[in-house]
């Protein structure tokens, strides 16, 4: 019988390099997953959130107390839904005894620079940082403004501030009109600049706030169910939001939102939250099936996160394909905690 393995000089090369090829291939993708691993357990373990909201001069005392309600609004919503601590949260207003309690100051061009520094002392590498600004806005066909009580602060003032969280992920959301002069000024790297008009000439009064604060409460604004409502979600369901309102009313659409993630177009604004990931489902994992299925979804978002690493050198239909079965399983998952959750409740 002729042996399976030949004992010949030239056999035992080839099934050595064959063998020495499968060895370097299983350990290059050994290696790119146990980096792959560090990276996103690294990233997890140090990530954190910040939320700094500004309303600005109201004009009077109807949208003063508007931009407090939007405010206070979107404050409760990254508390409540999504866990995001006091300690975290920095509120400026024009009338800080609108309510005493939340707001940490008046919105003056000294408090809002102090903010900033204080964020950038707080905030650790690759912590999450969202800014939101509410109020009126002006241009003058050559300056722009965000309408502060006393002297505002300029796009480039806002650039140099922003500069100072060059290590963090960061989200700078300008809802007042003309916000869209600040686009060319504010966009970088690793910062996603969201405004609600897409020029300074786009100067009437904005509806954009009102539906992207209210994103945050919405259940429908969650597109992949995943329990959380990022800044690309809020900012989808917020313009779709604005077009039907001015259809429904008969008018002209005259603000148009924008999105820029900087000049790699990353998809940072699908990863960004009011709080950071860990915080957002509040269950109770001493129950095993509980904990089994919230651990069964954190490595589902494990697999998300690794998986649009891969994105650049992956075939487009392929990154498609495994990206809308896991966003399907992590759906299912969330469901099923939330079921069990539910029904815990109601038996207490």
């Amino acid at each position: 019988m002729t042996p399976r393995f030949g004992t010949q000089p030239r056999n035992h090369q080839t099934t050595k390099y064959v063998l020495d090829k499968v060895v370097c291939s299983w350990f290059r993708a050994f290696a790119v997953s146990c980096l792959s691993s560090l990276l996103l357990s690294t990233a997890a373990a140090a990530q954190d959130s910040h939320l700094l909201v500004i309303t600005g001069v109201g004009g009077d005392d109807e949208h003063t107390q508007q931009f407090h309600k939007w405010a206070t609004a979107m404050i409760d919503a990254a508390k409540k839904k999504d866990g995001l601590s006091d300690d975290n949260i920095i509120y400026l207003s024009e009338k800080p005894e609108l309510d005493a309690a939340r707001i940490k100051g008046k919105s003056t061009r000294e408090n809002v620079q102090k903010a900033f520094a204080d964020l950038a002392a707080r905030a650790r590498p690759n912590d999450a940082v969202v800014i939101v600004l509410l109020g009126h806005g002006s241009f003058d066909g050559g300056r722009a403004a965000f309408n502060l009580p006393g002297v505002d602060l300029t796009p480039s003032d806002y650039a140099a501030l922003l500069g100072k969280l060059a290590t963090q992920r960061v989200a700078f959301i300008n809802t007042s009109s003309s916000s869209g002069a600040f686009l060319p000024t504010v966009a970088g790297p690793g910062r996603v600049v969201v405004t609600a008009t897409k020029t300074g000439g786009e100067r009437n009064e904005t509806r954009f706030p009102e539906f992207f604060v209210e994103a945050f409460s919405d259940d429908a604004a969650d597109r992949d169910r995943n329990g959380r409502v990022s800044i690309a979600e809020a900012f989808d369901y917020a313009k779709t939001k604005v077009a039907k309102a001015y259809e429904q009313e008969g008018h002209i659409l005259t603000e148009h939102a924008a999105l820029d993630e900087g000049p790699a177009g990353t998809g940072l604004a699908a990863q960004l939250f009011l709080a950071a990931p860990q915080n957002a489902l509040k269950v109770d994992t001493s129950d095993p099936a509980m904990k089994a299925l919230v651990d069964e979804r954190d490595t589902i978002e494990r697999e998300i996160a690794a998986l649009k690493l891969m994105k650049p050198s992956m075939d487009a239909a392929k990154y498609d394909a495994q990206m809308e079965k896991l966003l399907t399983d992590l759906a299912l998952k969330t469901k099923a905690i939330r079921d069990r959750q539910a029904k815990k409740e109601d038996h207490q």
